[in-house]
């Protein structure tokens, strides 16, 4: 039973076998009694009944007794304030410091902690769990998931949405992003991998050339003079124009050595160390930043995110099932049997959880143990005594039968003595 809940008329009632138990108890009390007066009634008709007397009177006595003890633990017998009744009640503060201290004494001691929590193995407990079926037990898996999705549903979307849009912008403003430019730029480089981009640049440049053709010979022709205009040289100088610039993108794509891919790559070159070390290329990479990040596209997108996240959480909390019967749960699974086949992550995991439970008990065992004689110091005396006795009182009650038979057998073996000598 717990005694630290709050007392309600449910907890202080005293239970069905408690009842039965007193009446049982008090019964075999009246019982005797009874059977004491019609044995002494009858004592000079037989010699049994002077044992049948012996009995009862013996075992009224041994009843008395252990009744007036064991009332005396939770009361006044008969109201009476006798000395050294009603133990419980007078001593509540004293019991809740000693419960308090068997608690830090036997249970909160990190030196205890410690000792009890080395041969708890927690990796591999986890361990179990996780590899079982579904990923974990299925009650503490759905009742997890049921309050996940409950209290996503019932949070204000709109603000929440705001708060995670105003921290990711917050984390993308100060995120340096022109070094990472510049050194993702360097590594591509070093290795080769912008190659493939200046040929995309270059193919992509003849695709323009080939469709555009006709704006550079409306240009060649809207400069030409009448006289060139007249004997066609116009268009020749045109053609010229675009044959020489299709040969110039077709030298850069077929000659890795080529002047101006050189030019290009010194280009890229100057580009990665100025996104590094520039400050005024820092500065200007900022404000671009700082444009795409306020630009309203660029806020509807990071909601979409957000509400994207939040849907498929949703649908992982209202179907735990299906989320992990897929590569999340064969992932859960692979750390379930990781943890399970390898020691050394084991013992690392142990030792950080003992440590963690010590640390806990250092830190906050006097403020459990305080909570503990405080809780009890705070019950009122009836209370404390109502809720011990529906703890205990049933078992109590054997010891008024017993004391009962006990008696009554005593005080026959005494008559049976008597009788013979």
């Amino acid at each position: 039973m717990n005694l630290f809940r709050r007392p309600t008329p449910a907890a202080e009632a005293p239970s069905a076998g408690l009842q039965r138990m007193r009446w049982v108890a008090t019964g075999m009390l009246v019982a005797m009694a009874a059977t004491y007066l019609v044995s002494r009634a009858l004592d000079d008709r037989h010699p049994v009944f002077g044992f049948v007397r012996a009995f009862a009177e013996a075992a009224m006595v041994g009843g008395l007794a252990d009744w007036f003890a064991v009332t005396a633990l939770f009361r006044h017998p008969l109201g009476l304030p006798i000395p050294h009744t009603a133990i419980i009640p007078r001593n509540k503060d004293r019991i809740g410091m000693t419960l308090a201290a068997f608690l830090r004494d036997n249970f909160l001691i990190p030196a205890v902690v410690a000792r009890r929590m080395r041969g708890v193995d927690v990796a591999g407990a986890a361990g179990r769990w996780l590899a079982g079926p579904g990923g974990g037990q299925g009650r503490l898996r759905l009742g997890a998931a049921r309050l996940a999705a409950d209290v996503l549903a019932s949070l204000d979307q709109k603000r929440l949405g705001g708060m995670v849009r105003g921290a990711m912008g917050q984390r993308l403003r100060a995120l340096d992003v022109a070094p990472l430019l510049g050194q993702a730029l360097s590594a591509a480089m070093a290795e080769g991998r912008h190659l493939p981009l200046l040929d995309g640049i270059i193919r992509w440049a003849a695709k323009i050339l080939a469709a555009n053709d006709h704006l550079i010979r409306a240009m060649v022709h809207d400069r030409a003079g009448s006289v060139m205009r007249w004997t066609g040289l116009d268009e020749t100088l045109a053609n010229k124009i675009i044959d020489g610039l299709d040969n110039l993108l077709f030298e850069m794509a077929s000659d890795p050595d080529h002047p101006l891919r050189e030019k290009a790559e010194e280009g890229l070159g100057t580009l990665a160390d100025d996104l590094q070390h520039s400050p005024e290329m820092k500065a200007r990479v900022e404000r671009v930043k700082a444009e795409i990040i306020d630009n309203p596209a660029m806020q509807s997108w990071l909601d979409g995110v957000w509400e994207q996240a939040r849907a498929a959480m949703l649908r992982m909390a209202r179907d735990p099932d299906a989320a992990l019967a897929g590569q999340f749960g064969e992932a859960l699974g692979q750390l379930g049997e990781t943890l399970q086949k390898d020691p050394l992550l084991g013992a690392t995991i142990n030792r950080f959880v003992r440590r963690a439970v010590v640390g806990m008990a250092a830190d906050y065992g006097d403020g459990i143990v305080r909570l503990v004689s405080e809780t009890v110091r705070g019950w009122d005396a009836g209370t404390i005594t109502r809720r011990l006795e529906n703890a205990v009182g049933r078992d109590l009650q054997y010891i008024r039968i017993n004391g009962t038979l006990v008696g009554g057998l005593v005080g026959l073996a005494i008559h049976a003595v008597d009788v013979l000598l």
